[in-house]
This record gives structure tokens, sequence and C-alpha cells, in this order.
């Protein structure tokens, strides 16, 4: 089994409109994911259809 490389996740405080927030906990719920998974999903799917998918670019 392949094992990834441990990497240290960017922390980040985010302000977000209290409507934004409350549709993403129901996204996030409907997926069974924490709000804080939910983000980085929306995130990475915005980087794939702007054609930055971070798994294709090298890393800094």
């Amino acid at each position: 089994m392949e094992r990834r490389a441990f990497r240290v996740r960017k922390k980040l405080l985010l302000r977000l409109d209290p409507d934004v927030y409350a549709a993403l906990a129901r996204w996030a719920g409907d997926d069974l994911r924490s709000v804080n998974a939910q983000i980085e999903y929306a995130l990475r799917l915005a980087l794939k259809q702007a054609g930055r998918d971070p798994k294709k670019e090298p890393l800094p």
C-alpha cells in the first residue's frame, strides 16, 4: 500500500457571511463532511474548473 508523504496543513482565518456559512454547513451535512472539509472540497473543485488543479502543478 502506498502512503502519501505527510504534509503540514496551512491554518487560515476565514470570515464568511452567515448565510454562506449556513449553506456550507447544510452542504457538508448532506455529504457527511465537516464544514472545514467541505470548504476544502469546494476550493479544490473551483481550482480544477479553473485549470489550476494542485495535483497537476509542481509543489513549490
